[in-house]
């Protein structure tokens, strides 16, 4: 497969209103039914789970208002930096976005959700360069991984510390001040802009069926030139990874959406980039964000240095995620120092599987997802 055809948010230089102008490319273009134009696109969401995003906006616009929209900017994961580069490359493109959303699902407050500094620069520089429209808010939060959370958002929007709430009620029901909103990552809330502008059947003459359009891909690892590219869903990681110079060795395995995928085994060069087949092989694409390993890296060694960043990044409101992300860090530590004991195995193998969906948010499932899939696909991790 090869990488060709035209990239629909990416740009080498950022873009401020005067360009933006000069391309054609500035200001939104309302369209009478937006969430059925998205619906038609087949849009999935770019914040990590990959969801529809119609369903979400539809809910948010069933409820009553007054109602919220939030771009959520707060990029915690590690390994990505596609939210940073489009924020700080394409603000008004996201700027579109989130006011077409507003419009969308007739909210009555916009908010711009952030937590570094170039991003808050880049954001508020595109604002003032914009003319007097529906006001929308800046919020600053200190970057960290649940902060990221859409309920953690709502709450600290709110007033409240960026700490995921448990859920029901969802945020589309009772979200920022108790109101019904909409949580969308940026990126998602870029590609609406797009739609709204060319259409569904646009969007869809890339990528697949089943994963249409294009998406931001933060690479990064044994890789000639790491960085975020924009690339149409399909190709296998080998061209994936050619986007961006190739590999610089054989690869040892590949992690996979960020720290959340969990690893899967260098087996996987030809797994095709859609959000069905990186489920199917048992890991996702969350945001967008492939690691692949150097040749002498220990895939035990790596576990052991995210899994402990799990522990140390957990919310601590939730024992069983307290304890589970304690536990799994333990166990794949002394994996990696020969000191293991075939409970340590055993223990893993469990919590992989019985973990998930056990805690107020989907963090812990990401610790889980990593004892799951290097025993799965590693067959030299023994004891």
């Amino acid at each position: 497969m090869e990488l060709t055809g035209e990239t629909r948010l990416f740009t080498r230089e950022p873009m401020d209103l005067a360009a933006e102008l000069a391309a054609g490319t500035y200001g939104p273009v309302i369209r009478d039914d937006l969430i059925a134009e998205i619906e038609a696109a087949g849009l999935r969401g770019r914040g990590g789970a990959g969801f529809p995003a119609h369903v979400k906006w539809r809910a948010v616009a069933a409820n009553p208002g007054p109602r919220v929209v939030v771009a959520n900017g707060e990029e915690g994961e590690p390994a990505s930096r596609k939210d940073r580069w489009l924020l700080t490359h394409r603000p008004h493109l996201v700027l579109d976005g989130l006011l077409l959303a507003a419009r969308a699902v007739g909210a009555a407050r916009a908010v711009v959700y952030l937590s570094h500094a170039d991003t808050v620069a880049a954001v508020e520089a595109a604002l003032a360069e914009r003319p007097p429209a529906m006001p929308v808010d800046v919020h600053v939060v200190a970057p960290t991984y649940v902060a990221g959370e859409e309920s953690a958002a709502c709450r600290s929007i709110g007033g409240g510390p960026a700490l995921p709430l448990a859920k029901p009620p969802r945020v589309c029901d009772a979200g920022v001040d108790g109101r019904p909103t909409l949580v969308s990552n940026v990126e998602t809330l870029a590609h609406a802009a797009w739609i709204a502008r060319h259409g569904a059947a646009a969007y869809r003459g890339q990528g697949t069926p089943g994963s249409p359009g294009t998406t931001l891909v933060t690479l990064s690892g044994a890789v000639a030139a790491p960085g975020v590219y924009e690339v149409p869903f399909g190709p296998t990681l080998a061209e994936l990874f050619d986007v961006a110079g190739g590999f610089t060795g054989t690869p040892a395995g590949f992690v996979m959406g960020g720290w959340f995928g969990g690893l899967l085994g260098p087996r996987h060069t030809g797994l095709r980039v859609t959000y069905e087949d990186v489920r199917a092989a048992g890991s996702g694409l969350g945001c967008g964000a492939v690691t692949a390993l150097a040749a002498d890296q220990d895939p035990l060694a790596v576990a052991a240095e995210i899994t402990a960043w799990y522990a140390a990044e957990s919310a601590g409101q939730c024992g069983v995620c307290v304890r589970g992300t304690a536990a799994i860090r333990d166990a794949f530590a002394a994996l990696r120092d020969g000191a293991a004991s075939a409970k340590d195995r055993a223990d893993l193998a469990r919590w992989g599987e019985t973990l998930p969906g056990r805690g107020a948010c989907a963090f812990l499932d990401g610790a889980a997802g990593w004892a799951r899939t290097v025993l799965t696909e590693f067959e030299g991790v023994t004891i």
